[in-house]
């Protein structure tokens, strides 16, 4: 993908899995999980969690994330990014926490959620990371001549 086209399906509202290191015991594979996170193109990542989650806690011990997001639907895409914590805010802003669930659910479902959850506003934080590495696909390109192959399009004989 271009640069342009990766920071604009990184932009839209999809779940990402976020991985870090587990170094609790030395013998774990990274910690990966679903999250919602926020993102503008040309900005950095924003994930919330607990401040004193295992993630949360991983992801300040760390000090850097990897998150990656798919389209499931054919041809299918990705982008991966990783990169280094820029900042923890502390707690969380309201409306950055108002702005994701806006981003992920309708007006309606989003007022019932932020209601409903209002005293994470205590306990929440945002990790924010700058991208730094970017690996991307779209298999459309692959899938089309994957097309024109099996139907036998523009070979002579």
């Amino acid at each position: 993908m271009s640069r342009t086209d990766r920071e604009r399906f990184l932009a839209e509202p999809r779940v990402g899995v976020l991985g870090v290191t587990d170094s609790r015991d030395g013998d774990r594979a990274p910690l990966i999980v679903p999250v919602w996170y926020g993102y503008e193109p040309g900005g950095e990542i924003t994930v919330q969690t607990g401040r004193h989650t295992v993630k949360g806690q991983l992801l300040r011990a760390a000090g850097r994330f990897s998150l990656c997001v798919q389209d499931e639907g054919r041809p299918y895409r990705y982008v991966s990014v990783e990169g280094p914590v820029t900042a923890v805010d502390d707690p969380v802003d309201p409306a950055l926490r108002e702005a994701l669930a806006h981003r992920y659910l309708d007006a309606e479902e989003a007022r019932g959620y932020l209601a409903a959850t209002a005293g994470q506003l205590a306990d929440d934080i945002t990790f924010r990371m700058r991208p730094q590495r970017w690996r991307s696909a779209d298999f459309a390109a692959f899938a089309a001549d994957f097309a024109e192959a099996d139907t036998g399009g523009g070979a002579t004989d």
